[in-house]
């Protein structure tokens, strides 16, 4: 019985913990983009009667190279968001062609992918009948009356670089490119896609949704006390509440819901809250995709084309003080990550349930960067594993093959690489710099394609 109630009293100490932890840093990302905004505001109403040349850089003789395309993770946010603040920490300022799309940052992998087509091309976000109907919200979205790249087709493909669940958004775009998925552009092909880099890739889902509030009984249901019905309600009175200032500096992205009080009254909230409606009832949401199974699911229909370049950076904490082994979950970690980096490193799949694939040990999911389990980020592996080669050094090889997952192990946790820059330290740069030197070296696609055989060598 006291060993009943001491279980209580620490699921909840530690919910409590896990909700503040995340509050605050939410509110201190949301403070210093207003703070940011308005020190700008004042800096150019001070110099607003000098002459300043405030056009940015161009570069014509660059036009014709492809374009890099960055595509951020799970409560992340585009260009135009969270006033200056960068996503990537200011790496698309490395390379003149750069975009950074702003898609729904818990939307499923399905909606955002289908976002960043029409961001591109232009044209109204079509999710597709069918799926609309299924997941019970609006076919369409938002109108792009100028795609960033309306040129773009098999002879002006793009580069993608996805941090985190942005990784598997490039994926399926890719895979929806190759089947010809959207309506009025009939020429599309995998051929649209010259590579795709990943970061933090979130290829086969992590423990971390599990520990979060997801079911491990199906990967697609949620706990009915966790951190992920407090972010539900949250999310829900957000968009309810339909703040246009607000809205404009950051959104979840599930206006095609039509969860706004002007739509749906307080009728339509308490359905909301009750679980009837909107996408946590549907499960047409960003956390089902990310568990193993889900996560199995949406790689059961995406393919590895022999055509496109891929790399995987996978991050990893160190391992060791002063010469020391100690547990991975407690160092060089961000405290937003800290306390599920260790659970990650402890949890176990409820013996009483089938596992989420044939083979499955809770050995191998137990090292993580905080967010991600290392097994996750090297390449597509669950249900079928995909051509791979692990890189020891970027320089041992000068060439490429396409088709293949090559990944490389760098020592820091899952957002070392975005927003502060300054953690990752002088890494960040040699991690961009190494990215955007790749794909301006593949601007065209071989001809001559050289596969290594399905038993590469790897070393997770």
């Amino acid at each position: 019985m006291i060993r009943s109630w001491i279980a209580v009293i620490f699921f909840f100490w530690e919910l409590f913990l896990s909700s503040l932890v995340h509050s605050v840093y939410g509110l201190y990302i949301f403070t210093s983009a207003v703070a940011g905004d308005v020190s700008e505001s004042l800096s150019l109403t001070f110099r607003k009667f000098k002459s300043v040349n405030l056009e940015p850089k161009t570069a014509d003789s660059d036009q014709h190279l492809p374009p890099i395309v960055l595509v951020h993770g799970i409560f992340g946010f585009g260009k135009g968001r969270l006033g200056n603040i960068s996503y990537f920490a200011g790496a698309e300022n490395k390379d003149e062609r750069v975009l950074v799309p702003d898609l729904g940052s818990l939307t499923s992998i399905y909606d955002r992918a289908r976002e960043l087509f029409y961001y591109l091309k232009g044209g109204k976000v079509d999710y597709g009948e069918e799926h609309s109907r299924i997941f019970g919200h609006s076919q369409f979205g938002r109108l792009y009356e100028q795609g960033e790249y309306p040129e773009w087709d098999e002879d002006h493909p793009i580069h993608i670089v996805g941090h985190s669940a942005g990784a598997q958004v490039a994926r399926l775009l890719q895979q929806m490119l190759a089947d010809k998925a959207f309506k009025g552009h009939d020429n599309t092909s995998e051929n649209w896609v010259l590579s795709i880099s990943a970061i933090s890739g979130a290829f086969n889902g992590t423990t971390r949704t599990y520990l979060d509030g997801m079911q491990p009984e199906d990967g697609e249901t949620m706990k009915p006390i966790s951190l992920l019905q407090l972010c539900r309600v949250g999310v829900i009175a957000y968009d309810w509440l339909d703040i246009g200032w607000l809205k404009k500096y950051y959104n979840f992205g599930f206006d095609h819901f039509n969860m706004s009080w002007k739509k749906i009254g307080v009728l339509g909230l308490l359905k909301c809250l009750l679980g009837n409606t909107g996408p946590f009832a549907s499960g047409d949401w960003i956390l089902p995709d990310l568990t193993i199974q889900g996560s199995i699911r949406l790689n059961s229909r995406l393919q590895t084309f022999k055509s496109t370049y891929y790399f995987s950076y996978v991050t990893k904490p160190p391992r060791k003080i002063f010469g020391l082994t100690v547990p991975y979950s407690i160092i060089g970690i961000h405290p937003l990550l800290s306390i599920r980096a260790l659970q990650m490193s402890r949890w176990r799949f409820p013996l009483d349930l089938s596992p989420p694939y044939k083979g499955y040990r809770d050995e191998d999911w137990q090292e993580n960067d905080g967010a991600l389990n290392t097994i996750s980020m090297t390449h597509p592996r669950f249900p079928i594993e995909h051509p791979s080669h692990f890189v020891h050094n970027e320089s041992e090889s000068q060439s490429w093959e396409p088709g293949i997952w090559y990944y490389k192990i760098v020592e820091a946790d899952h957002i070392s690489f975005i927003i502060n820059r300054d953690r990752a330290g002088v890494q960040f740069d040699l991690i961009y710099d190494g990215i955007f030197e790749r794909c301006r070296k593949h601007v065209f696609r071989r001809k001559q394609l050289i596969l290594p055989n399905q038993n590469t060598e790897m070393q997770p």
